[in-house]
């Protein structure tokens, strides 16, 4: 854990955000509502129209002939194919940034496969690149649960720490009878509270400052399942109130990710008056919940927080527990998992030599021999033999025979390659 003092504190790194596709968009609007600065993000995606409304200070449209003004039309490998082509611009942005932050909802053309290929435009320019993303609802279907798993999977093999956030588990968090639109903004207010934990963290002056290499030995490549929840408070007994919500967090399968987790980050945010006691009150309250894991934390100071308490808290879980693997599989899954077999043999067979009479003749014989006893001994019906000779050429008796390559094809096929007609 860092602790540093104020005036020992680390140099403040330099952070970008890249909302992309719409969710990302919207949740980096929600965090420039709250005071953020609009020069650090960065607004992606290949539809115009809500590029128009963002205000980030920088916009990206991914545009080509192939996309005709309709977007990645669900396709990922649409969305990457255009984002390959603005790599010099993404490239550009990510110069001198020492931390990536990559927001996006999965399961899309745009969020799905823009996403990596800035994870490694960023990565290739030195930056510590952190995902925070959506995994659809159930009941948005198996072909975009396939493709966020997909995407998510890309994304994992080349940023430092990706935190999942899957749809589903908000139904816990709603009523009933919330809308859609209101569902959906729910999310996007826990993805922008979630980047902003970090952030805070990040970029903020404080108690105690956390630097980004210490944030990369904690998650580098313990991120296999990740959880993170965000809870604030006010008041005199802010500290346990909390931590009390934190724990009831479904985000968090009510306290369980804690004690399944490896790692552990944990955030407080507040105004100045945030005392020490409260910070020590937190800590071991959360920590008698994740007695093994390792704890890294850190408390920053923003003068808007007046007597609000904020904390994040991110779990990276244990390598050695796998995921539940999915139950459903669709027809493209089945298609893509399907191993190629080996193309069988032909059934046409080459051509038998050319025999003798005297050997033909003894074939046939062995042949009918071999074939009476198969009769006698069956007692199903088989059709005999045809009774077939050869009938004289007539007229063309005397003519030159048909020789091809020794052979006479005059001579029917059956008989010169020794095949019974049965």
């Amino acid at each position: 854990m860092e602790n540093d003092s104020p005036t020992h504190a680390q140099a403040i790194p330099v952070l970008r955000t890249f909302g992309v596709g719409d969710t990302g968009i919207k949740a980096i609007e929600l965090m420039m509502a709250d005071g953020l600065m609009s020069d650090r993000f960065v607004a992606v995606n290949s539809d115009a129209e809500s590029l128009e409304k963002s205000a980030a200070g920088e916009k990206i449209l991914l545009e080509d002939r192939r996309l005709r003004g309709l977007g990645s039309g669900g396709d990922p490998e649409r969305g990457r194919q255009a984002a390959e082509l603005k790599a010099e611009q993404f490239k550009a942005l990510c110069e001198g940034v020492n931390v990536v932050f990559i927001v996006a909802g999965l399961g899309g053309g745009s969020g799905t496969g823009i996403s990596p290929v800035v994870a490694r435009i960023a990565k290739a320019a030195g930056a510590l690149v952190l995902g925070f993303v959506t995994i659809p609802f159930d009941c948005e279907g198996d072909q975009r649960l396939f493709l966020a798993q997909h995407g998510l999977d890309d994304l994992k093999e080349i940023a430092d720490g990706v935190i999942c956030l899957p749809n589903q588990k908000v139904f816990n968090l709603i009523e009933q009878n919330t809308s859609a639109i209101d569902t959906f903004r729910i999310i996007n207010r826990f993805l922008a509270d979630g980047v902003q934990g970090v952030w805070r963290l990040l970029a903020l002056k404080g108690l105690i400052q956390i630097h980004p290499e210490a944030l990369l030995r904690l998650l580098h490549e313990r991120h296999s399942e990740c959880a993170f929840a965000v809870a604030q408070a006010s008041g005199p007994d802010r500290a346990p109130r909390v931590v009390d919500k934190l724990l009831a967090h479904p985000l968090l399968d009510n306290g369980q990710a804690l004690a399944n987790s490896e790692s552990v980050l944990i955030s407080l945010t507040a105004g100045a008056q945030l005392t020490m006691a409260e910070v020590k009150s937190v800590m071991e309250q959360i920590k008698t919940q994740c007695h093994s894991a390792q704890v890294l934390m850190g408390a920053a100071i923003d003068e808007r927080f007046d007597d609000r308490l904020a904390v994040t808290v991110i779990t990276a879980q244990k390598l050695d527990q796998e995921p539940a693997p999915r139950t459903t599989q669709t027809l493209d899954t089945q298609l893509l998992e399907r191993t190629h077999t080996a193309k069988p043999n032909s059934r046409f067979l080459p051509p038998a030599p050319a025999l003798a009479p005297e050997k033909m003749q003894q074939m046939f014989a062995r042949q009918n021999g071999g074939r009476s006893a198969q009769r006698r001994a069956s007692l199903k019906m088989r059709q005999g033999q045809l009774p077939l000779e050869i009938v004289s050429k007539g007229r063309f008796d005397k003519s030159e025979p048909t020789i091809h390559k020794g052979e006479d094809l005059d001579v029917p096929t059956y008989i010169r390659r020794g095949v019974p007609l049965n």
